[in-house]
């Protein structure tokens, strides 16, 4: 291990994330009954123009008036780039009572910009008096933040999580694709041709996993949770579960959902399953075991068993027992 100690991000059940309109009062109810982790209000994209004051008045309602369960409550502000962004902040953390946890912030391009907002927040959170501590989560959606995804996940001890906003990357990148999310028919290697002739393969490729990948090593290395953002097509529970494991298996926790059909999908995705936990715990039994024999190693099913072997079984277990104290 490195001398450089990482420090984690307050530990959060970020499985599933459901993105909840300002503008969109009557869903409120139903997101905080639901079975997501997470629920954003948003007042950025879902929220047109000419809405924009009306829903920042719906969600300061929302965060005093509905009983939000044990839910991690969000709110998604507008850009830094916008007039509608230091009301957005001041309003939610003056008027929005306790029950605020996290604060997303859209289209994080630099370290500034998450300065620029702490220095907001803490001044609005001093000012009030507020004893709770508002975290970050930090939309990449764009080259430059990308490109700045260290700086960004290192900028402030409010940080929480990064999360993957394709679309706006796709645009921002001018990729060819119209999708949000999912894969391209374009991005693929052809076989070579078969000796003696004969047809050749076209093999479809993951278009976004070197952005994914990218955002997960900046993530993990300052102790933040990494979350894959939406699957537009919420008629496509395969394609959604395609992306989800995908997400899954280079490292994200959770997965946006847009559409309260992937809620499920998504905290069945980023549940462990029952399997790996129950040898996760026969590992961490072994391993308790082997301590009190004296034994410097521990095997189990035959294989010998490393350090990484056990933290790995560790983690598993924990977020195993984090769901179960959530009921499942």
């Amino acid at each position: 291990m490195s001398f450089t100690i990482v420090e984690q991000a307050t530990p959060r059940l970020n499985r599933s994330e459901l993105a909840v309109p300002g503008s969109s009062p009557n869903m409120f109810e139903k997101a905080a009954k639901s079975a997501v982790d997470v629920v954003f209000l948003d007042l950025e994209d879902a929220v047109a123009p000419d809405q924009k004051e009306q829903a920042r008045k719906n969600v300061v309602a929302a965060l005093n008036d509905i009983d939000w369960g044990i839910k991690t409550v969000s709110v998604r502000i507008n850009g830094l780039d916008t007039h509608y962004m230091y009301r957005d902040v001041v309003d939610v953390i003056e008027q929005g009572g306790d029950r605020l946890d996290l604060i997303m912030i859209p289209k994080v391009g630099t370290a500034a910009d998450v300065y620029a907002v702490d220095m907001l927040v803490t001044q609005a959170e001093d000012a009030m008096g507020r004893t709770k501590r508002v975290g970050f989560e930090h939309i990449i959606e764009t080259a430059l933040g990308m490109a700045n995804v260290d700086d960004i996940a290192r900028a402030s001890k409010r940080n929480e999580s990064l999360h993957f906003g394709v679309a706006d990357y796709a645009a921002s990148t001018r990729a060819r694709t119209t999708n949000i999310g999912g894969p391209n028919p374009y991005y693929g290697v052809l076989t070579d041709t078969p000796e003696g002739g004969g047809e050749r393969d076209f093999h479809w490729g993951d278009m976004w996993h070197y952005a994914i990948a990218r955002m997960v090593v900046a993530a993990r290395a300052a102790g933040l949770r990494p979350v894959d953002g939406p699957f537009g097509d919420f008629k496509d529970p395969d394609g959604y579960r395609a992306q989800g494991n995908r997400a899954a298996v280079l490292g994200c926790e959770g997965k946006w959902a847009i559409h309260p059909s992937q809620v499920e999908l998504a905290n069945e995705l980023f549940s462990p399953p029952e399997k790996e936990v129950e040898k996760a715990r026969r590992v961490l039994a072994a391993m308790e075991e082997a301590s009190r024999e004296g034994k410097g190693a521990v095997s189990l099913d035959g294989k010998l068993l490393d350090i990484a072997s056990i933290r790995q079984a560790e983690t598993l277990v924990a977020k195993a027992d984090q769901i179960a104290a959530r009921g499942g």
